[in-house]
């Protein structure tokens, strides 16, 4: 059974409200009645009723078992201002201002759905830059506490090599922080593990990688990652883990032993830790691309609740299989 049809399974029995506030996308009118007829949960959608029946009726698509919310005529505005002025009172929010950013502004409305436990989480970013749907989630929403690092992993399915690799391997970080210090790197590799655990439901060996195995060479960059294991023992991190690790080292288990012969994750690492963001992208793609892998995500982690990011070039399935995976982060 592959992941996503794992995860799907865990999403019906969950039954959560995801909020896909892009109305106005045929994608996400498409994959909301794609969320109801797969049984994933219950989505709901921002913006003007009539407007939104009208238009998915234009296309021929049932909106049965879809909510839809209009941010204008709610009667949860009032207190959604009030919320968004109490977040924001250090920089100086209004309630004309609040009001404004909640009723033009799908996903900050989307944000506060989350925010204010209406729903489970947030799908967004078939028509929004990162950048948009990033900010909503963390000036609403925030960090989970004792975080300060919001990152993204892929969940990589793998179809070739599977005895040797596992069939799911956790990349991390591909699309948030370009070069992320030790501490944020530290950052990465714990919320990866969670999602490891959670969401894919291994038992996360974490590598952190780099271009040297234990010593093998020098350079600032690699020091960066060594303080990055150091830091994890000093949190008493309670995954396994093992820094300085290159790729062939954190995956083969030959080369593991040869060249960390006293570690637990050489050679078993099923959640790979990059160093900068342009390895970690480039890796993924690689990936996906040469070995045919399927890649899910970016699911982004750190924040308080789950708002996960779409590329504008998803697809109707992309956005359903986001969505279950955002309602088996919220869990409950």
């Amino acid at each position: 059974m592959s992941i996503i049809v794992q995860i799907k399974e865990k999403a019906k029995t969950l039954g959560n409200k995801i909020v896909l506030p892009e109305a106005t996308d045929e994608r996400v009118i498409r994959a909301a009645a794609g969320v109801v007829e797969e049984k994933l949960g219950t989505p709901v959608l921002v913006g003007n009723v009539e407007t939104i029946k009208t238009f998915a009726a234009n296309l021929g698509v049932s909106l049965d078992g879809v909510e839809i919310i209009d941010p204008k005529t709610t009667d949860k505005l009032a207190s959604y201002v009030e919320k968004l002025c109490e977040l924001r009172a250090k920089k100086g929010m209004t309630p004309e201002e609040a009001e404004r950013l909640l009723t033009t502004d799908v996903n900050f409305f989307g944000a506060m759905m989350v925010k204010m436990g209406d729903v489970a989480g947030m799908v967004s970013g078939s028509d929004s830059p990162t950048a948009n749907v990033l900010r909503a989630g963390l000036q609403v929403v925030g960090t989970k506490p004792g975080v300060k690092t919001v990152s993204s992993v892929f969940l990589m399915e793998l179809k070739h090599n599977v005895e040797t690799y596992g069939e799911i391997l956790v990349f991390g970080d591909c699309a948030v922080i370009p070069e992320p210090t030790s501490e944020q790197l530290a950052d990465i590799a714990s919320e990866a593990a969670i999602t490891a655990a959670t969401v894919a439901g291994l038992d996360p060996k974490v590598a952190l990688m780099s271009f040297s195995t234990k010593g093998s060479a020098k350079h600032d960059s690699v020091d960066v990652v060594k303080r990055a294991g150091e830091i994890l023992r000093e949190r008493n991190a309670e995954f396994a883990f093992e820094e300085e690790l290159q790729a062939d080292a954190a995956l083969v288990a030959s080369v593991g032993v040869k060249k960390a012969p006293n570690s637990k994750v050489a050679g078993k690492a099923n959640v790979l830790i990059f160093p900068n963001l342009a390895a970690g992208n480039i890796g993924y793609k690689l990936v996906q691309r040469l070995a045919n892998a399927e890649a899910y995500g970016p699911l982004i982690q750190g924040l308080a609740a789950p708002i996960n990011d779409l590329s504008r070039g998803c697809s109707v399935k992309d956005i359903v299989d986001l969505a279950a995976i955002t309602s088996v982060q919220a869990g409950k």
